[in-house]
């Protein structure tokens, strides 16, 4: 089972119409270049403004190079990727940095959130697709005693991380990057850009960051779509030097009653409902990304702490469809 990347923003910029996998001017007099395509299985583009197209294009391909490099890392849908790697064996030696760098981020924002994010969710994420793969499925989803079995094979606390050495401390673990890895590549690509002296781009690989502003000098102006109406803009909001990732279940459901979704609660196995879509703006698109996550799993009472210390911006949207918004 293929999973549909959850995807709940809509960037408005200039240009309209991209070509996939081209390059195109959005306004001549903005030299803004633009590429459309794919970036671990999400939608990705990226939008830079450079005075000389030929340094800009060339920017773009080295911005490409790189998330191919770290697709053969970070990627669950390549069977070479370091991860896999990790998950069919259980232990990986001499790891690449960038896993050993996404997992102890992962770690780290697990225990800001007392556990409700957890890359080692992959086993829940396997039952559900195998339950509902299965024409004969029960519509209840799968057994208890399965979930419990899956539960027990999860917990980021019994992972071993070093330079050295990557391993799961207990028979059967997996993990996904699925909540943090789009992230933390924008991140990497925000990095080249910035090293290469842009200041002024909008990074998407499966989530955003704005460096500076648009060439015309105003926010990014990006659109948060309506998870009730897929594909209807409910709100706009604008970003300067700024993440922002939004997570919500109705992104990828398991079932055709559109009971169970990807978002699993560690604790318990069962997908949450608790919210329709969370939106966090943050300094980091990893930070974003992984934060997103978390929020949709946790009362709101225990996010707001979070919100406040870390200077981030979360957009709720509730079960009814009523939007709020929580600030630092």
């Amino acid at each position: 089972m293929r999973l549909n990347r959850r995807r709940f923003i809509s960037i408005t910029a200039a240009a309209g119409g991209l070509p996939l996998l081209g390059f195109t001017p959005a306004a001549s007099e903005s030299r803004l270049r633009v590429w459309s395509g794919a970036a671990l299985g999400a939608d990705a583009k990226l939008q830079i403004h450079h005075p000389d197209p030929v340094v800009a294009e060339r920017l773009i391909a080295a911005s490409l190079a790189e998330v191919h490099r770290l697709e053969a890392i970070l990627s669950l849908y390549r069977p070479d990727s370091a991860l896999n790697r990790l998950n069919r064996d259980g232990a990986i030696e001499a790891p690449p940095l960038d896993l050993v760098r996404t997992l102890s981020e992962a770690r780290m924002y697990a225990e800001l959130t007392g556990g409700a994010f957890d890359v080692t969710v992959q086993p829940l994420w396997d039952l559900y697709a195998r339950h509902f793969a299965n024409p004969d499925a029960a519509p209840q989803g799968p057994a208890a005693d399965a979930i419990a079995r899956a539960v027990a094979r999860i917990g980021q606390e019994a992972m071993e991380i070093s330079s050295s050495r990557i391993r799961f401390a207990r028979p059967g673990m997996s993990a996904t990057l699925n909540g943090i890895g789009q992230g933390y590549v924008t991140d990497r690509i925000v990095e080249l850009l910035r090293a290469n002296g842009i200041e002024r781009a909008l990074v998407d690989m499966g989530e955003i960051r704005a460096v500076g502003d648009r060439p015309d000098g105003r926010p990014w102006s990006v659109g948060l779509e309506d998870p009730r109406s897929p594909g209807e803009i409910a709100e706009r909001i604008g970003l300067t030097n700024r993440a922002l990732s939004t997570s919500g279940g109705y992104g990828t459901v398991f079932d055709p009653g559109h009971r169970f979704n990807h978002l699993f609660e560690p604790a318990s196995g069962r997908p949450s409902w608790r919210f329709l879509s969370v939106s966090v703006e943050a300094a980091t698109a990893t930070e974003a990304d992984a934060l997103s996550t978390a929020f949709t799993l946790m009362p709101r009472q225990a996010a707001v702490p979070i919100i406040r210390a870390r200077g981030l911006t979360a957009h709720f949207v509730e079960p009814d469809g009523s939007r709020s918004i929580e600030r630092a």
